[in-house]
């Protein structure tokens, strides 16, 4: 007999709400009248606030959504005869309908990697093709953290990845969907491990951590800042009523709400770990390092949980994904573990 099934859904970090601060903001951005493109003071406010998060003088331009954001920065990174290289789980490989390829008329060169994070004797043998007029020349790569499988990227890590592609003259594009839970977990400023060690531009993202929508595409590097401008605009990115998704930036940067948000959906997670690591048939397959947690169980236990509280199956043969977000409560945590334990022992 199962339990009643979970109250939030671990499906995805996107099934949560919106966090009631940011309900607020909007309510509060609503009132009057402002200029649009960003030419209002909610959104010169965040441009200043995103400046003192990063201890420097940064170009902020806000997009709709993350697929956008990524477009617009990797644009703005690299000509029309070189690639992107990339972990070949990424979500501008995988999961975004082919829009870079489209829109940006480059290849992406994908590396493979057991726990999504680029390794850096796969990117130095890839840069071998550097100078060979037959081969799309690799301009920049993309970094995700954290990545698609959960796993985060040290500082050490980055800056050993960061500096084989400086060295080669490459760009560097973050990919931040979930920056917020990364920040969490490495618990250093979020400087440290992306414009200090030479990030060009990075996708911030809003939306999996409490927003209604919105990124933020954050451009370290001055030489790219007004292609990227112009590229948002082209790319359909540039929202008129741009105060909305600057309002809500700024909602979750007060009292350090992302960061308090994307700790406890970490926990989650952990504490989601934890309680199926001794359920017999049950192999988590990743380290769990923010709020995600990969697992392979029998066939028939994932078909009968998903009727019960339905989550995604992933990339290996009866392996799973369980996301966790701000919502999430240690009670839902232990109605999942509760029915796992059913499922796999029927």
């Amino acid at each position: 007999m199962f339990p009643e099934p979970p109250l939030t859904s671990f499906a995805s970090d996107n099934t949560s709400g919106i966090v009631p601060e940011v309900i607020q903001a909007l309510v509060d951005a609503n009132e009057g009248s402002a200029i649009g493109y960003g030419d209002d003071p909610i959104t010169t406010k965040l441009r200043e606030e995103m400046n003192a998060l990063f201890g420097r003088e940064v170009t902020t331009l806000l997009a709709w959504g993350g697929t956008g954001a990524n477009i617009v920065g990797l644009q703005a990174m690299i000509n029309s005869w070189e690639a992107i290289i990339c972990a070949s789980s990424s979500h501008i490989n995988v999961d975004e309908c082919g829009a870079p390829e489209r829109f940006l008329g480059a290849k992406l060169i994908d590396l493979e990697s057991s726990d999504a994070k680029i390794e850096p004797v796969s990117l130095a043998k890839e840069l071998e093709i550097l100078g060979v007029v037959h081969h799309a020349q690799p301009g920049a790569i993309s970094i995700t953290q954290s990545t698609e499988y959960g796993t985060l990227y040290t500082v050490e890590e980055l800056k050993e990845v960061i500096g084989i592609a400086k060295q080669a003259g490459l760009r560097v594009h973050m990919d931040g969907a979930r920056i917020a839970n990364a920040t969490a977990a490495l618990g250093v400023p979020i400087a440290d491990f992306t414009c200090d060690l030479g990030v060009d531009i990075l996708s911030f993202g809003g939306t999996k951590n409490g927003m209604a929508y919105g990124e933020a595409i954050v451009v370290f590097n001055p030489e790219l800042a007004e292609a990227a401008e112009f590229i948002q605009k082209q790319s359909a990115q540039l929202p008129s009523k741009m105060r909305y998704i600057a309002a809500q930036f700024s909602a979750m940067f007060k009292d350090n709400l992302w960061l308090k948000h994307a700790s406890h959906a970490n926990e989650m997670a952990q504490l989601l770990a934890e309680g199926i690591s001794g359920i017999r048939d049950v192999e988590i397959t990743q380290s769990t390092e923010v709020n995600a947690v990969f697992a392979k169980l029998p066939k028939e236990a994932i078909a009968t949980l998903q009727e019960w509280s339905y989550f995604y199956d992933w990339e290996k043969e009866n392996e799973v994904r369980w996301m966790t977000s701000y919502v999430t409560t240690p009670k839902d945590v232990e109605r999942l573990v509760e029915g796992i334990h059913i499922a796999v022992s029927d």
